[in-house]
């Protein structure tokens, strides 16, 4: 992994994902200049100094965006707005949930994405999926050259994703080259509906899975009966659960396995491994809605796949990075292993000749996006 910050993998890690989704090289170097120092007094001490020196740039770029709209350059313009939007995600993400310039960065994430999709022709439209009395807000990446309806996949977010860091990631645009659509999604405890909507995070994530393949078979363009799912990070959780209890999913796929999600928090109150985020359990009670601690350790056990991954009646691929530090390998074994009634099972490893050898392949997303793809296209 390219480590900017040498010894602070929770900021390295960041870095990795936005230079991975859509951030330019030198913009990011701009950005990070200013913080080295910062970053050597660990991953929690400096977030602020952090936000304030990439939004810096996300303001710069957003600024030109407009000149560039106003010259009449559309193209020139979404470029743009789609590289501020990474800059504010990746300024915001690193934040405590108290800290109340996150939302102005949120908020100014979304418009510059929207105007992003908009003006670049990217072929991606926003979408609302009907959810109880709201709806869930997401992407739809509609496939290419398509003459009738389309299988789809379903992406899941993990614990700190969004909707737009799964699209910069190029996994639609992979999936849409080979004829598969996918709908992005913003559900309960990630992104737009966490933020902005107030719903937080569930164990049984196909309460929420659900309903999307409800939307799917409403569209004209997708094929109802080729629907499947797919997650990263812990989403390598929501995906597998959603596909052991959801019939209608066609296949499935953990972009890093997540087993034990569950017991992985007590090995990280022990100090054991690394962690996605900085205030990390300020960040985990904030997404399932718990008020303590305690409260939140009392729910973290919902949250396994022991006795779930037997359910999965599907075609299932696991990915692990041959050096996660977040999630451990023998989770990755333990996910594939159990899923003895899946029809076609596979655990891929990215290890060091291919690249992606990192959490969700973090260092080398292109090296998963095309594998994935290409699995979900035979598969589907």
């Amino acid at each position: 992994m390219f480590e900017v910050f040498p010894g602070n993998y929770v900021w390295n890690l960041s870095v990795n994902i936005a230079l991975n989704t859509g951030a330019h090289i030198s913009e990011v170097d701009e950005a990070c200049a200013p913080v080295l120092d910062a970053a050597r007094d660990g991953e929690d001490a400096g977030t602020e100094l952090f936000f304030r020196s990439w939004t810096a740039v996300a303001d710069r770029l957003t600024e030109l965006a407009r000149e560039d709209e106003a010259a009449g350059h559309p193209l020139s313009a979404g470029a743009r707005y789609y590289r501020a939007a990474v800059h504010y995600l990746t300024a915001e993400r690193l934040q405590s949930r108290h800290y109340a310039p996150r939302r102005t960065a949120y908020r100014a994430m979304l418009d510059a994405f929207g105007k992003a999709i908009t003006l670049d022709r990217r072929g991606t439209t926003r979408v609302e999926i009907p959810y109880g009395d709201t709806s869930m807000p997401g992407l739809f990446v509609p496939a290419e050259g398509a003459g009738g309806p389309s299988p789809c996949m379903v992406f899941t977010n993990g614990l700190d994703s969004t909707k737009e860091m799964v699209h910069g990631s190029g996994i639609a645009q992979e999936l849409a080259r080979r004829g598969v659509s996918t709908l992005i999604v913003d559900h309960p405890g990630s992104g737009e509906a966490l933020r902005l909507r107030g719903l937080t995070g569930r164990h049984d994530s196909e309460h929420w899975a659900g309903p999307c393949v409800d939307w799917l078979e409403a569209r004209d363009d997708v094929d109802g009966d080729r629907v499947g799912i797919i997650g990263w990070s812990l989403g390598g959780y929501y995906a597998p659960r959603a596909a052991a209890f959801e019939e209608r999913f066609r296949v499935c796929v953990a972009w890093g396995a997540n087993y034990d999600w569950g017991e992985l928090q007590k090995r990280r109150l022990a100090r054991e491994g690394d962690r996605p985020v900085p205030h990390y359990w300020d960040h985990v009670q904030w997404v399932f809605g718990k008020d303590t601690l305690d409260e939140f350790m009392a729910f973290a056990p919902s949250m396994s796949l022991v006795g779930v991954t037997e359910r999965i009646t599907v075609p299932f691929l696991v990915t692990h990075g041959a050096n996660d530090r977040q999630i451990p390998r023998e989770y990755a074994v333990a996910q594939y292993e159990t899923a003895v009634n899946s029809p076609r099972r596979e655990l891929t490893w990215f290890t060091a000749r291919e690249g992606g050898v990192e959490h969700v392949s973090a260092d080398n997303m292109p090296a998963a996006t095309g594998y994935i793809a290409d699995w979900i296209h035979d598969a589907l």
